[in-house]
């Protein structure tokens, strides 16, 4: 049944996909199209999971205002949590890997996703400049930086990338904690667990302005700091 759950996530993805594509071939993306697809996906995936999502702190998210996203990162599960979690208009930076997916990659260059590749400095800056341009037009940018899911549950290292770009385009960072989506789908299977209870806590956002790039490191061990208490997990720095 758990691999049945998965074939039906495919085609609840492919859903959204293929209209996706299709108007992007004749120059018909709207931002506006793409939300309602991302945010019938996003809760769709969480029903045909049975997840019981507990989403704290959304209070904390200032209405109307650009924002960096920052959370950890245990399952593909995180997006949809997220995209169910935050309000407002959200596009997430990924792996290239996800981009050579047929169709889902092309799918979610036309919605306005942001494609990096973390071997390359080149490709993480031009990343960067996307997400800013994002950002100006008030759409709310996320970032996993810990870059890769979390196999044990334990918060990673914090990659530069997201800090870099909170910095440069002058926004606020919002940091979640996220646990329970690895009882979802875990980082080392495709099997779809039904179920399981997740929490999404929303931190109070962090001013990235204030720390200057002079602070930068600072700023990303208070981040990752904010996210590890919030999962009862030790703080140490990056």
């Amino acid at each position: 049944m758990s691999l049945l759950r998965t074939v039906r996530a495919v085609g609840d993805t492919a859903r959204i996909t293929v209209p996706t594509v299709a108007a992007a071939l004749v120059g018909r993306v709207t931002l506006e199209r793409s939300d309602e697809r991302l945010d019938w996906w996003a809760r769709k995936l969480l029903d045909d999971a049975g997840v019981e999502l507990e989403v704290e702190g959304r209070e904390l998210v200032p209405p109307d205002e650009p924002l960096v996203l920052m959370s950890n990162h245990r399952s593909y599960y995180d997006i949809p949590t997220v995209f169910c979690a935050v309000p407002g208009r959200i596009r997430m930076v990924a792996k290239k890997e996800l981009f050579r997916v047929p169709l889902f990659g092309r799918a979610m260059l036309a919605a306005g996703f942001i494609k990096v590749d973390r071997g390359k400095r080149e490709s993480a800056i031009e990343s960067i400049k996307e997400s800013e341009q994002l950002l100006k037009q008030g759409v709310r940018v996320w970032i996993a930086p810990e870059g890769t899911r979390s196999h044990t549950g334990e918060l990673g290292e914090f990659k530069s990338g997201g800090f870099h770009l909170a910095l440069d385009a002058g926004v606020r960072i919002l940091p979640i904690a996220i646990e329970g989506t690895e009882n979802v789908l875990s980082a080392d299977s495709l099997s779809v667990q039904r179920g399981a209870k997740v929490r999404a806590k929303i931190l109070p956002p962090i001013d990235a302005p204030a720390y200057g790039k002079e602070r930068r490191k600072e700023l990303t061990a208070a981040v990752r700091a904010a996210i590890a208490t919030a999962l009862g997990q030790t703080v140490s720095s990056t």
